[in-house]
C-alpha cells in the first residue's frame, strides 16, 4: 500500500471553513494519517452482467482521477488505494434495467474507489446501495461524456454505528445530462460531498437529494457546483427532516460561476422539517457570481415546523395526530423519492422513515 500524501496535507483540526461542523472524534480516524485504514474495494455488482457495460478492477496508477481536490479524506484516499473499481458503460448503450452496485462493508475502518463512465450518448441509470454498520472513507468519479445520459441514485440506508465519509464527483461532457439522486436515512456520522464540473458546454446538471435524522445523528451534506464552462444548467434541490434529541444535519450549497461561463442557468433549493425541539439543521446557500452575463442564479433555504394548517386538515377528517404527521413527511420527500423511478425503493425507504417515526413517537 503507497501512502504518498500531497505536499498541501493538512489533518483537519475543526477549524478550518470545511470541517467546522463535522465532530472529528466520530469520524474514526479516516482525517489522520496516523490511523491505519484498510485498502478494499467494497462495491460489487449485485446479478448478473449484462449487455452495454461492464465491471472491472484495475490498478489506480491506471485510471487516476480527473479532478483536483483539497478534501483531507479524499487525499488521503487516492495516496493509499491501489485498486479501484470501474463501471464503463458503452457508447450508445441504451440500458433501461438499473444497474445495481451493492457495498459489503467490513468491520474496521476502510477506504475505497470507484470510477463510473457513462460512454457517448449512452443512458443508464446506477444505484449504490449501503447497508450494514461499516466505516467508509470513499470516492466515486462519475464521468458523463458527450450526449450522455445518467441517472446515479445513492442509497444511505447504514445501521446506527456506521461512519460514512464520502465524495460524489460528476464531469460532465458537452449536451450531457446527470441527475444523482441522494437519499441518507442511516448512519451515526454521514458526510457526503456530491460535486460537479462541466467539461463541455450545452451539459446539465439536476442534484437532488433527502435526508432523515433522528437521536445523535449527524448527517452532513456539502453540494459544490462549479460553472466554468459557458451555457451550462444545474439545479440543486435538497429537503431534510429532524426529529429526536441531539439531530443534527448540515447542509452547504455552493455554486461558482467563473468569469467565462456566460449563459448560465442555476438554483439551488433546500428545505427543512423540524419534529423536536432538540434538533438542529444548518443551512447554507452560497452563489458566487463572476460574470453578469448569465440566464438566472438563485437560492433559498427554509427550516421550520410542521404546518399546522396541514396537521388540522387531516386530523378534522378523523385521522390520529401521529398518522398525520407521517403523512406530511412523506408528501414533503414525495417530490424527490419518487425520481428514483422504482416503486419497490421508493416504498422501502419511505417505510423506514414511517418505522423509525413510530419508534420516536413524532
Amino acid at each position: 500500500m503507497s501512502s504518498v500524501l500531497p505536499t498541501n496535507y493538512l489533518t483537519p483540526t475543526g477549524r478550518e471553513e470545511a470541517w467546522r461542523f463535522t465532530p472529528l472524534k466520530r469520524i474514526a480516524g479516516l482525517h489522520d494519517p496516523a490511523v491505519s485504514v484498510i485498502d478494499r474495494i467494497s462495491i460489487e455488482l449485485f446479478g448478473s452482467a449484462r449487455a452495454g457495460f461492464n465491471i472491472s478492477t484495475v490498478k489506480a496508477s491506471d485510471i487516476p482521477a480527473k479532478s483536483t481536490t483539497t478534501d483531507a479524506i479524499v487525499q488521503r484516499l487516492r495516496s493509499e488505494v491501489t485498486e479501484v473499481l470501474h463501471l464503463k458503460i458503452d457508447n450508445e448503450a441504451v440500458i433501461n434495467e438499473p444497474i445495481l452496485l451493492k457495498r459489503s462493508a467490513g468491520n474496521s475502518g476502510e477506504f475505497s474507489r470507484t470510477v463510473i463512465t457513462a460512454g457517448a450518448h449512452s443512458k443508464a441509470s446506477v444505484i449504490v446501495e449501503n447497508t450494514g454498520d461499516g466505516i467508509i472513507g470513499e470516492e466515486i468519479e462519475i464521468r458523463v461524456e458527450a450526449g450522455a445520459n445518467l441517472t446515479f441514485i445513492t442509497l444511505q440506508e447504514w445501521g446506527p454505528k456506521a461512519v460514512h465519509m464520502g465524495r460524489h464527483h460528476a464531469i460532465i461532457g458537452r449536451d450531457a445530462n446527470f441527475k444523482s439522486i441522494t437519499v441518507t436515512i442511516g448512519g451515526s456520522l454521514v458526510r457526503l460531498l456530491p460535486t460537479v464540473e462541466y467539461s463541455d458546454q450545452g451539459s446539465s446538471a439536476e442534484l437532488w437529494g433527502v435526508y432523515f435524522a433522528t437521536d445523535g445523528q449527524h448527517l452532513e451534506h456539502r453540494v459544490f457546483v462549479d460553472h466554468g464552462i459557458p451555457r451550462a444548467k444545474s439545479r440543486v434541490n435538497y429537503k431534510g427532516v429532524l426529529a429526536g434529541d441531539g439531530a443534527r444535519t448540515v447542509w452547504i450549497g455552493d455554486v461558482f460561476i467563473r468569469q467565462n461561463a456566460e449563459g448560465t442557468d442555476t438554483y439551488e433549493l433546500n428545505k427543512n422539517l423540524l419534529l423536536s425541539d432538540g434538533a438542529r439543521a444548518d443551512s447554507v446557500p452560497n452563489l458566487e457570481i463572476e460574470t453578469g452575463e448569465i440566464v438566472g442564479a438563485g437560492h433559498a433555504s427554509t427550516t421550520g415546523r410542521f404546518d399546522d394548517e396541514q396537521l388540522f386538515y387531516l386530523m378534522s377528517r378523523g385521522i390520529p395526530m401521529n398518522e398525520a404527521r407521517r403523512l406530511v413527511i412523506r408528501g414533503f420527500f414525495t417530490e424527490i423519492i419518487d425520481k428514483i423511478g422504482d416503486e419497490v425503493i421508493q416504498e422501502r425507504l419511505m417505510s423506514k422513515i414511517d418505522s423509525q417515526l413510530e419508534t420516536l413517537g413524532a
